[in-house]
């Protein structure tokens, strides 16, 4: 039992190995890096201050 368990888990990665060898896929891809630049929407960020704590706390009153 244990021989027929280690013979399909055997084959079945070698099938996996052949299915992945075989089944890979040519894409030419360019060596140009200018068309894989990111778009930038919003060029500008503003930043916000930060509101006091204390401000932003209710009174507990202890």
């Amino acid at each position: 039992m244990l021989l027929t368990i280690t013979l399909v888990i055997s084959g079945l990665v070698l099938f996996n190995l052949l299915l992945l060898k075989y089944s890979i896929n040519d894409i030419e891809r360019s060596s140009k890096s200018s068309k894989n630049k990111p778009v930038v929407l919003k060029p500008e960020v503003e930043v916000k201050p930060i509101k006091p704590i204390a401000q932003t706390l209710a009174p507990t009153g202890s």
